[in-house]
């Protein structure tokens, strides 16, 4: 025992030994917290007892001792711990506060009762108890008397896993897991050490806990009950036990851990103590925690036989993307100088919009609207209750192989918070919350989906319109509330889904019609089209000039991928590197920018502009209240690109030519589409169609009695059996006369009427 506390007093200073690379005090002043009630777990870095190691060690006998932690981490805690108590110091700071504690009193009293029973002397302390010849049950645990829990953090140099990595030769070592949480259990409390107090004797019984299930003790194991010939009845008691907060949690796989065609594999994870409550569904967290086997109980034992569920016991907790990021945390002194610099480029904007998904060719005015939505603008919280959504909802539509599922995945990745998903292979209860039974508590529990998990992030939907009608109708409340109602199995509750809509659709039959209208090629309901702040209509159509610039961009991509490194640092220095614009854009969504009063006539006067242009134009897309609200989202948004306090007029000019682009882009084809049609109409007028029936009539038919002339030429028709033949196929005697009429008068053909004729001629 010796050994471990020495190795745990590295950072007591001496005078003859030079200095470690270790943080000087900084494990001493934990046990005085320790002792001083202040702090409950005693987190012990791997990375210190490596450099410690190194330090006082060589050869074969360095990184011994981590090593041999890193492979039997819970045989190790109690060893720990057992030295933590040994070597633990009085409390200095708070001596009135451990006298109240009810812990304290109560374990002065048990210390008191053992020794009048004469289980243990003046000088013996509990690990003596074991080796004084009592029962184990009567002895007090140290576990009892603990206030602290021992954890280890993994070395940095240990690999982050997925779960598939996770293997059986792992069991019992200390892993560092990645993913992301996906479902929560409530915290309860869990017993890891049972007091019992026998009704006929008196005496104290200590059961300790090591799992979620126990036997209870029922018979008095002591010697006073044993002689007497009758064993008394126990009876648990709530206060003289020991509790932990305990939560159990899911982790899966990250989308990019997952290989092509499988399924995301998950694993459970138990979280007690201080690491309750410090993560959500939705987190992308790093777990450290002991790989454990978890044998089946009750009837799942009998049909499990040999086998075992697995699950980790975590030590050490990190989220990797916080939801709401905090601009202290984020920022450093060269990061502050670095986004002043930026702030004051006045081609920020566009620098920013480039460097978004640089691979993809074009579509600057998109990648701007994108680039407003990882922002996002701001939420409003009425005194009344009611809330106006600040998250900005857009829509991207078109032809395929336009690039809209790869700029769903871009987003999806350098976003803090962000779900990627598919309408299609998503239902109603995927995309809000699942209820299913928790299977430590047996309780009735709402596992949340995708949006629940995009929480105060984006949430991107592909092949938007492939959804059912029934679960689309999922999206309705989340996109304008930003809540989801639930009402199933006795669960009535409302959840929050703050996050941004992304979604990408494809026309109706695959490609866009130009021909019909746009609310005809999107296959959305209007209601759901006008939450949408931005629909953008992408199309493939043939052009020399940009078909050129566009192989170029993608061979020359191809050529330089080989090139490029790992650091997401563009080629062109004009670019802003990929982590750099990830920190930008997580600072630049905490600000809070607000809207002038000098503005509000020049806002207000631009949407009833547009209003009378709909007014003017009943075919383009409607203008309702929700676009006046998307303007100031926009204009918001652009403000706190820009790191701004106010929002200025240009903020919402800018905001405005994007709402215009956006409709001219759907606006457009269709009158296009419109134009075109009102031509075909023009050609397609019953004179005309008569027209090519006769036409048809004299180039196809075999009918000899049909021609006045035989041979070659059948230039010359009969005008009764041309008439008859017309009337047959639908053309009224207006419509008839019309035809010869006007061709007569056009010099295609020459009515003879009184001979009954009628000749081309030409």
């Amino acid at each position: 025992m010796s050994k471990f506390e020495t190795r745990l007093e590295v950072n007591e200073p001496s005078s003859d030994a030079a200095p470690t690379t270790i943080t000087s005090h900084k494990y001493m002043n934990m046990l005085q917290e320790v002792a001083d009630l202040r702090r409950t777990t005693m987190a012990i870095c791997l990375d210190d007892v490596y450099a410690f190691e190194a330090d006082s060690m060589a050869g074969s006998e360095a990184d011994g001792l981590a090593q041999a932690i890193e492979c039997n981490t819970w045989r190790y805690a109690e060893l720990f711990a057992q030295v933590i108590d040994g070597i633990l110091p009085t409390s200095t700071s708070l001596p009135e506060l451990a006298q109240m504690d009810p812990v304290s009193v109560i374990a002065s009293h048990r210390q008191a009762r053992m020794k009048a029973k004469g289980l243990i002397g003046s000088s013996e302390d509990s690990s003596d108890l074991n080796a004084s010849g009592k029962s184990t049950a009567l002895c007090v645990p140290p576990a009892l008397m603990r206030r602290y829990t021992v954890n280890f953090e993994a070395a940095r140099k240990q690999t982050s896993l997925a779960v598939r990595q996770v293997l059986a030769d792992q069991v019992g070592h200390l892993i560092r897991l990645r993913g992301i949480i996906t479902r929560v259990s409530e915290v309860k409390p869990l017993l890891t050490v049972g007091t019992y107090t026998c009704e006929r004797c008196g005496y104290e019984i200590y059961q300790e806990v090591s799992g979620t299930a126990f036997m209870p003790l029922i018979e008095c194991p002591s010697d006073e009950c044993r002689l007497n010939g009758a064993r008394g009845q126990l009876f648990l008691q709530s206060r003289g036990s020991r509790f932990i907060k305990f939560q159990e949690a899911r982790v899966q796989e990250l989308t990019e851990q997952v290989p092509m065609g499988h399924i995301p594999r998950s694993m459970s994870v138990t979280l007690v103590g201080d690491l309750c409550r410090m993560c959500n569904p939705g987190d992308h967290v790093s777990i450290d925690g002991i790989y454990m086997p978890r044998p089946y109980s009750g009837f799942k034992a009998i049909k499990a036989g040999l086998l075992t569920d697995t699950y980790v016991f975590a030590h050490y907790l990190t989220q990797l993307k916080h939801q709401r990021p905090d601009p202290t945390s984020i920022m450093s002194s060269e990061l502050v100088n670095q986004f002043a610099s930026l702030a004051a480029d006045p081609k920020l904007y566009d620098r920013l919009a480039t460097s978004l998904a640089p691979e993809i060719y074009g579509h600057l005015d998109i990648k701007k609207a994108l680039l407003l939505l990882m922002v996002g603008g701001v939420s409003k919280s009425l005194p009344d209750g009611m809330k106006i959504r600040g998250d900005i909802n857009i829509c991207l539509m078109g032809d395929p192989g336009v690039a809209k599922s790869q700029l769903l995945k871009f987003i999806s990745k350098i976003a803090p918070r962000a779900v990627y998903t598919t309408g299609k292979g998503s239902s109603g209860v995927g995309l809000t919350a699942a209820v299913t039974k928790d299977p430590v508590t047996g309780e009735m529990i709402l596992e949340g989906g995708a949006l629940v998990l995009a929480d105060n992030g984006i949430c991107c939907i592909d092949e938007f319109d492939k959804m059912d009608e029934n679960d689309r109708t999922a999206i309705h409340e989340v996109m304008e509330q930003q809540t989801i109602s639930i009402s199933k199995a006795g669960i009535t509750t409302t959840l929050n889904a703050r996050s941004s809509i992304l979604a990408a659709a494809n026309p109706i039959g695959g490609r866009y019609n130009p021909k019909k209208s746009p609310r005809e090629n999107i296959n959305l309901p209007p209601a759901l089209m006008s939450r949408f702040d931005l629909l953008f209509l992408i199309l493939d159509r043939p052009d020399l000039e940009a078909d050129t610039r566009l192989a170029q961009h993608v061979t020359s991509v191809h050529r330089n991928h080989g090139n490029q490194s790992t650091t997401n640092v563009p080629v062109d220095a004009d670019l802003v590197p990929l982590s750099v614009l990830r920190q930008y854009l997580q600072y630049a969504k905490t600000l809070t920018p607000l809207v002038p009063s000098s503005l509000i006539e020049y806002i207000t006067g631009a949407y009833v502009s547009l209003r009378l242009n709909d007014l003017a134009s009943p075919d383009s897309t409607l203008t309702t209240a929700r676009t006046l609200l998307a303007i100031l989202r926009l204009a918001s948004a652009l403000a706190k690109l820009h790191m701004a306090a106010e929002v200025t007029g240009e903020h919402v000019d800018e905001a405005m030519r994007l709402l215009h682009v956006a409709r001219s882009s759907v606006d457009t084809v269709h009158a296009a589409g419109q134009q075109s049609a009102r031509h075909r109409d023009i050609e397609a007028t019953p004179a005309t169609r008569c027209y090519r029936f006769i036409c048809d009539l004299a180039l196809n038919t075999n009918d000899d009695t049909l021609y006045v002339e035989s041979g070659e030429s059948r230039s010359k028709l009969h005008l009764p059996i041309v008439l008859e033949k017309c009337r047959a196929r639908g053309f009224t005697q207006q419509q008839i006369q019309e035809c010869l009429s006007e061709f007569d008068r056009l010099n295609i053909w020459s009515v003879d009427k009184h001979s009954e004729t009628l000749q081309f001629l030409n």
